[in-house]
């Protein structure tokens, strides 16, 4: 709950009235060429990555994802883009939390930055995907974190109330899991 408020704390920082763009498909694509760059001469030899899906494969999946993703109406607003466990510090005496290490913040989709922090549930280093989130437990926090949110950017135009119907909670669920799949090939990219 207290991660989730934070976020929606920092997604309802706004750009000062300019309309923001998303920095994920340019930071993929840069990922993306410096891949092409390090390992063209090697991929020749299928026995060096026999997991490794093809280049052509991932600037296929790359665009798949752009043209799917970039028309589920996540709105674009400033992002952690990081938010692992390491980068999270818990006041326990003032019971709220704040965030750390913002090299990779910038303007991004909402639901990217969920399902990125949901993919770092299964670890890092020793990476254990039963530890995603079950979807009763994303729902109670994407509540908490759509309440936050709403509460912040609908006081900022005098309105009131943050009441969260299940109907924008579940598009909410279903934006963020979708995105959580390009988090984690962008991920793949960056190591």
């Amino acid at each position: 709950r207290l991660v989730a408020q934070e976020m929606a704390r920092v997604h309802a920082i706004h750009a000062n009235g300019s309309i923001p763009k998303p920095i994920l498909w340019q930071k993929l694509h840069k990922y993306l060429a410096l891949v092409k760059m390090d390992l063209s001469p090697k991929v020749s030899n299928p026995s060096l990555h026999p997991d490794m899906p093809s280049l052509e494969v991932l600037e296929q999946e790359l665009a798949w994802m752009k043209e799917t993703l970039s028309q589920l109406g996540s709105p674009v607003v400033l992002c952690h883009n990081d938010l692992l466990c390491k980068n999270i510090i818990y006041n326990g005496a003032e019971e709220h939390v704040r965030f750390i290490d913002y090299e990779y913040t910038g303007y991004n989709y909402q639901a990217f930055d969920i399902g990125n922090h949901f993919n770092e549930f299964a670890g890092v280093k020793e990476v254990d995907y039963r530890l995603y989130p079950s979807k009763e437990t994303q729902l109670q926090w994407l509540r908490s974190y759509l309440q936050a949110y709403k509460q912040l950017t609908q006081e900022e135009r005098g309105a009131r109330g943050a009441a969260v119907s299940e109907k924008e909670l579940e598009a909410l669920y279903v934006q963020v899991n979708k995105f959580s799949l390009v988090s984690d090939r962008g991920w793949h990219l960056w190591g």
